[in-house]
């Protein structure tokens, strides 16, 4: 779950909204690191490449061995939820309540599309605990980075589109809190993986099913998504003119018609209890994992040295 994200903005834009301030109160911004392969993207899929914040202290003089501690970064992501007649799949786009400011306004599922087209230079970005781990090659090369996002089990406003969320750091102290791994230990900073409540999603097109499909319809709320009717040609027109004239449509006045008002749309507000059970998280597996954190593996060790 939540293996598909959004997180379009541009580099600059994206830098600007990890704006923090350090222990003097100084706002700074984050270097990055292999900055050629962050590429915006209103669907990336696991493969792809996405932004990660890690302390600052793993590239200046802590190794990379200790602190495995990181947050990924994106507008929100993608979870969908069976329906239990059909059994199709209904995708949501989850993320962050959006303040109001005056460059940008307010954003929600209620505004046009056209709103939604626009750069978010105010965008607050979902921000998911995560752990990471660093691979160099035998034969030597570049090293690669893989991280992966803890989960919990879903809040109450989710639990009916899936049973389980990511674990989200909601504010600059819980991600400072979070990445902290010098000052922090691995005991407290489990406290901070929990449910959030503070989530807002809506209903989107299945066009993010596809995960080559890149564009803002990927997220744009499903009833402002403007549907293309495919032209008819002149012979299709002709055909269909004789065929009201000469063949009119025949209505069984047994059958009564469905007012349009009664059939249900879906919203965010209307949403289908989910089947899937909830299942709950492994806490201790994962506590035993971050404790690891203080003591470097054996292999890395002798590599080091």
């Amino acid at each position: 779950m939540c293996g598909r994200t959004s997180c379009h903005l541009p580099r600059d834009v994206l830098t600007r909204a990890c704006a923090y301030q350090d222990r003097r109160g100084q706002q700074r911004f984050p270097e990055w690191r292999d900055p050629d392969k962050y590429y915006p993207s209103y669907n990336k899929s696991p493969q792809s490449c996405s932004p990660v914040l890690l302390s600052r202290l793993h590239f200046e003089k802590v190794p990379l061995g200790k602190g495995r501690r990181c947050v990924v970064l994106a507008d929100g992501f993608y979870e969908w939820q069976r329906c239990q007649v059909t059994s199709q799949r209904q995708p949501y786009f989850i993320y962050f309540p959006q303040v109001k400011t005056e460059k940008s306004g307010s954003i929600g599922a209620t505004d046009g599309p056209e709103v939604w087209e626009k750069v978010w230079d105010n965008w607050r970005l979902l921000t998911m605990a995560g752990i990471f781990d660093c691979w160099e090659p035998p034969e030597g090369g570049n090293l690669l980075y893989s991280y992966a996002i803890i989960t919990v089990d879903s809040c109450q406003s989710l639990s009916d589109i899936h049973p389980r969320m990511p674990a989200i750091l909601d504010g600059e102290e819980a991600v400072s809190r979070w990445l902290d791994f010098g000052e922090v230990s691995a005991r407290e900073a489990l406290k901070l993986i929990h449910p959030v409540e503070n989530i807002t999603f809506h209903p989107v097109s299945v066009v993010v099913n596809n995960s080559r499909n890149n564009t803002p319809e990927c997220l744009t709320p499903l009833h402002l998504v403007v549907k293309k009717e495919p032209r008819a040609s002149s012979s299709s027109q002709k055909m269909m003119q004789w065929l009201a004239t000469k063949s009119p449509k025949k209505e069984d006045p047994r059958t009564p018609q469905k007012d349009k008002a009664d059939v249900p749309q879906w919203s965010s507000q209307f949403l289908q209890k989910s089947p899937l059970a909830t299942k709950r998280g492994g806490a201790g597996l994962l506590e035993r994992w971050l404790k690891q954190e203080t003591e470097e593996p054996a292999a890395k060790r002798a590599h080091s040295q």
